[in-house]
């Protein structure tokens, strides 16, 4: 039960991203500097706006991004608003693989953290103050946890 409370929990933190804000997938952005400071984690969803068939979005590993290369059998997402749930934790790369479009800077890398931070333990209750303190914590854990699964449900 808990387990579910903290996937709900976590689904209603996601964020969705659309990738160049205002501006969307275009050349002339810079993508790197879209994606500084901002915190991606599993259950977020990246939004690739733009004019088709001018660009398209394929997913690749490090040493395609680098090369700005596609891999051989990948199929580019081509609707003009393309989304991608984030559904692992760790490093991602896309690029456009229209032309050379990816050498002039439509390409994206991203760090996704995982959804979940590990939860702190309660300290070890070693007197009565303690017992207190560890009742008044697991008490405000489930009060925050009920009033969680409220808003989801």
């Amino acid at each position: 039960m808990m387990v579910v409370a903290i996937g709900l929990v976590s689904l209603a933190s996601a964020t969705e991203f659309v990738v160049g804000d205002d501006k969307g997938w275009n050349l002339g952005e810079n993508y790197t500097a879209w994606a500084m400071g901002k915190e991606f984690k599993v259950g977020d969803t990246l939004v690739f706006n733009y004019k088709i068939p001018n660009h398209n979005v394929i997913k690749v590993d490090g040493a395609n991004f680098k090369a700005c290369t596609s891999p051989e059998n990948s199929e580019p997402l081509a609707t003009g608003s393309d989304t991608i749930t984030l559904s692992t934790p760790g490093k991602k790369w896309y690029i456009c693989g229209k032309s050379d479009h990816c050498e002039r800077g439509m390409k994206l890398v991203i760090n996704v953290a995982s959804d979940v931070e590990a939860p702190n333990s309660p300290p070890q209750p070693d007197s009565s103050s303690n017992k207190i303190e560890v009742f008044q914590y697991l008490s405000l854990m489930a009060a925050a946890m009920t009033v969680a699964i409220a808003f989801v449900i």
